[in-house]
């Protein structure tokens, strides 16, 4: 059984406004990888709106950071799995198990991370993750003390916050615009 791979009504033909800089970011993830991801498909149809969800993409989940890179793609996916984005959580969950070695973690939290075997923080993280994402109201110092006692600085729950608050944006408009993810990520890290 396969799925279509497609981008809402957008696909690269409409890229030809992109500027050198954009236009190479793209060329860069097909050489990379054999393929185009189907959220910068999308977003090569408009480079002033390109151009920052790459810039914030890069500062957030890239940049340095006392997350590790699998922290901040774990982080991604308990968002997304609050939301039941099927982009995100087939795209994350397949750089989780890439970042983890480890095929039942991505799995694990893309249905429910609380089943997982988690280390205190990251449990302090996931759940503060899945609680900025359901209840943002409901956020109060208790929880960052929790993650000030599982290890987490006063930087690394701001850098933690920009990154749920990245994915949750990101979910809505992969959502709302049914956004497929490319099927070369089912296959990655099994």
């Amino acid at each position: 059984m396969s799925q279509p791979d497609y981008v809402f009504a957008l696909d690269l033909a409409e890229a030809d406004n992109l500027s050198q800089e954009m236009a190479d970011y793209l060329a860069f993830y097909q050489d990379k990888f054999g393929f185009t991801p189907n959220v910068f498909k999308a977003y090569a149809c408009d480079d002033r709106k390109m151009r920052p969800f790459v810039d914030m993409y890069h500062a957030f989940m890239l940049e340095e950071s006392n997350l590790s890179e699998l922290e901040r793609e774990m982080i991604a996916v308990a968002v997304s799995s609050v939301n039941r984005c099927y982009y995100c959580l087939v795209t994350h969950g397949a750089r989780v198990r890439e970042l983890s070695g480890d095929p039942v973690l991505g799995e694990l939290l893309v249905i429910n991370y609380r089943v997982a075997e988690l280390s205190p923080r990251h449990r302090a993280m996931l759940d503060f993750t899945t609680k900025v994402t359901e209840a943002p109201h409901r956020v109060e110092e208790p929880d960052r003390a929790a993650l000030r006692a599982a290890g987490f600085s006063d930087r690394d729950i701001f850098d933690m916050a920009n990154v749920i608050g990245f994915f949750n944006m990101t979910n809505r408009i992969v959502s709302a615009t049914d956004m497929i993810p490319n099927l070369e990520y089912h296959k990655m890290a099994r």
